[in-house]
């Protein structure tokens, strides 16, 4: 056996793996499965297509369907920001508070659960607890949809699932989808004096954003103020742009990235065809009124799935201070209906002693959706704030990772016999 740690000598080591999405995560899969597999887990991994990533599941207790399974991915966004007042892969306490990259978002969670790893190899567990660690959920959750279907494909279909992200330790049960995407507009150069001679992408591009911002408005405009989500309405946006090489030449080429985050009721591909119909109808016309061969092509980025109010529930009710509560709704076409309607929530809150009617959301996407879309019972319960991701001097309050620790040991006596 090996040396048990700590919760808080675990983060140490998982902060000290430097996992930025685009660099590779293996470093930390070799250390965590060499530490779980010594005390006892079943461990396999499910690799990225350029072998340099991977996931790894980790299973106590027998290999069957059912049980619980707590997903947590391993990598974390860059830590380039100049206000850092410490070494952001150093793991610094100050005050009661853990500083250091992926502290919230979330390390802390998988060092809770790293934490179970001597007590469940004691334990007399009846229903199996699985540990799930994905690679590259920052950039659109591409990691864990293949190892939730080789779980699913090796029979190992877990009966709730437990979304370590960060809530203060309060369950979540939905989420807007994450959906992003890279166009790419392909004009003709020529000299600007000579526009009749060819197509400036610019331009184009330009017109294709303030079509993206009308949408955007459209579905503010059109938002309940009392919607549980903060904000209340499906957020449209446009993250990057390049493109031209001089003042005096027609660009050739312009690309931008744009998202869309719908709320979970919605349609969540009618921003997109919305998108296409005015690509179709009205931009690409124009740019080819000179260059034929001129184009427009939109790749998907990511397309992450909201994770939805599970059936049989009364409907969401708002944070404090963000309204009232949204309407109790019937899964459309295509979406999943759990085999046992809330049985992540109920799980969560009795283990929390919470009253499972008081339901919050997460305006943020994570892997819950796509657990859920496998007829997976799913919640979002992690410690930290979400205020604390993604910004320099990131931290996690003690008390939050000691409570994460209490909270997942009360998961773990769930499933002993």
């Amino acid at each position: 056996m090996p040396h048990a740690l700590t919760d808080r000598a675990l983060l140490e080591r998982l902060v000290a793996f430097p996992t930025v999405s685009r660099d590779s995560n293996l470093p930390l899969v070799d250390w965590a499965e060499e530490y779980l597999t010594g005390w006892g887990a079943t461990c396999r991994r499910s690799w990225s297509d350029c072998g340099t990533k991977a996931n790894l599941l980790a299973t106590f207790g027998p290999l069957t369907t059912g049980g619980v399974v707590l997903s947590g991915h391993t990598d974390v966004v860059p830590a380039e920001e100049p206000e850092w007042t410490s070494d952001p892969f150093c793991l610094q306490e100050r005050a009661g508070r853990l500083y250091g990259r992926g502290t919230t978002d979330m390390k802390g969670f998988v060092a809770s659960a790293l934490a179970l790893a001597p007590l469940a190899a004691k334990a007399h567990l009846t229903r199996p607890l699985h540990l799930a660690l994905s690679y590259d959920e920052e950039v659109g959750c591409l990691g864990a949809p293949r190892m939730i279907r080789d779980m699913v494909e090796a029979g190992l279909r877990p009966e709730a699932c437990i979304v370590g992200e960060p809530t203060l330790l309060e369950p979540a049960v939905a989420h807007k989808s994450v959906n992003g995407f890279r166009v790419r507009v392909r004009g003709v150069e020529a000299h600007s004096s000579q526009p009749h001679r060819g197509a400036g992408a610019i331009p184009a591009a330009g017109r294709l954003i303030e079509a993206i911002w009308r949408l955007g408005e459209g579905r503010r405009a059109a938002a309940d103020p009392d919607g549980p989500f903060d904000p209340p309405w499906t957020t449209v946006g446009v993250g990057t742009i390049r493109g031209g090489t001089a003042v005096n030449i027609l660009a050739g080429e312009c690309v931008f990235t744009w998202e869309y985050r719908a709320l979970p009721h919605e349609d969540q591909d009618q921003l997109l065809r919305a998108f296409q119909a005015t690509v179709d109808a009205d931009i690409l016309p124009g740019l080819r009124e000179f260059a034929p061969e001129a184009g427009i092509e939109t790749e998907v980025l990511c397309r992450v799935p909201p994770l939805q109010e599970e059936a049989g529930s009364e409907g969401v009710s708002a944070p404090p201070g963000t309204g009232g509560a949204a309407g109790t709704r019937t899964p459309g076409a295509g979406e999943a209906v759990v085999d046992s309607p809330g049985a992540a929530e109920a799980l969560v809150c009795r283990v929390l002693g919470r009253e499972v009617g008081a339901r919050r959301v997460a305006s943020y996407g994570t892997e819950g959706g796509q657990f859920q879309a496998e007829g997976i019972s799913t919640v979002i319960c992690g410690p930290g704030s979400i205020d604390q991701a993604h910004r320099p001097n990131e931290y996690l309050a003690v008390e939050q990772l000691e409570g994460c620790t209490a909270f997942l040991r009360g998961v773990l006596q769930t499933l002993e016999g």
